[in-house]
C-alpha cells in the first residue's frame, strides 16, 4: 500500500467516526454529565392545607412533568439521574409568590422547573399552584435555588 492510500483510508475512517459521533450525540450519556450527582426537588405549598393524598398526587404530577421536559431537552442528565437511584427531595414553602420566585430562579440557572396547577376537582380551588418540581439537575445548582428550604 502506498502512502496516499494509507492517508486516504485514515481520512475516511476519521470522517466516519465524526459522523457516527454526531449522530449518536444526545442518545447516550457522555462524560460531561456522567460526573457529578443529580437530584429532583419538589416544593409543596403548606398554606393550602392539602391532605396527604392530595400532596402525593401533586408531587407525582410534578415528578412526571419534570421527567417529560428533561426527556426533550437533556436526556443525558435524565439518564444519569435514573441510573443513580432517581434521588428526590420534598421541601416546603408557605406562599404562591415564594413558589413562583423559586421557579423563576431555577429557570434563570438553566434548570427545568414545572409549576403544577390543580384542576380543582377535590380539595383545592381550580388553578391553584400547588407544587413546584425542579430538575433533575446537578445537586449544587438545585441547592442554589432550594438549599434554604426545610423538608416537608
Amino acid at each position: 500500500m502506498d502512502r496516499n492510500t494509507v492517508f486516504g483510508i485514515a481520512a475516511v475512517s476519521i470522517g466516519c467516526g465524526v459522523c457516527i459521533g454526531w449522530f449518536l450525540k444526545g442518545r447516550f450519556p457522555c462524560s460531561d454529565v456522567a460526573s457529578g450527582e443529580y437530584k429532583m426537588v419538589i416544593v409543596v405549598r403548606t398554606d393550602l392545607k392539602m391532605g396527604k393524598g392530595k400532596v402525593a398526587a401533586q408531587c407525582s404530577h410534578a415528578a412526571v412533568n419534570c421527567c417529560r421536559k428533561l426527556l426533550q431537552t437533556n436526556p443525558a442528565i435524565l439518564h444519569q439521574w435514573e441510573v443513580h437511584g432517581q434521588p428526590k427531595v420534598v421541601l416546603k414553602t408557605d406562599t404562591e409568590s415564594a413558589l413562583l420566585s423559586l421557579a423563576k430562579e431555577a429557570r434563570k440557572l438553566g434548570l427545568s422547573a414545572t409549576v403544577i396547577s390543580d384542576a380543582g376537582r377535590t380539595q383545592i380551588a381550580p388553578g391553584s399552584k400547588t407544587v413546584l418540581g425542579i430538575g433533575p439537575g446537578p445537586n449544587d445548582m438545585i441547592d442554589k435555588v432550594s438549599g434554604h428550604l426545610k423538608l416537608f
